[in-house]
């Protein structure tokens, strides 16, 4: 009864230091005034609304990341 949804990229990746922050608010690498660390927090919190799961991995900065993100199937 669950639908995954997996995307990977082969973009800047994550460093490991930053990844267990990644879904907190306000967490952000760039530089001041280029974003405000909110979007992967309100990602996670309505996939979490709708009874699903959003994780992210990164082995290491120019590596990529792949982001795995798990739904309830609709009856």
């Amino acid at each position: 009864g669950r639908v995954q949804l997996t995307i990977r990229d082969t973009g800047r990746g994550i460093a490991p230091e930053n990844l267990p922050n990644v879904f907190d608010p306000f967490f952000t690498t760039k530089e001041v005034g280029k974003g405000v660390g909110l979007g992967l927090a309100v990602c996670q919190a309505m996939i979490e609304q709708h009874s699903g799961s959003i994780a992210i991995t990164s082995t290491g900065l120019g590596q990529g990341a792949t982001v795995v993100v798990e739904l309830p199937a609709e009856p």
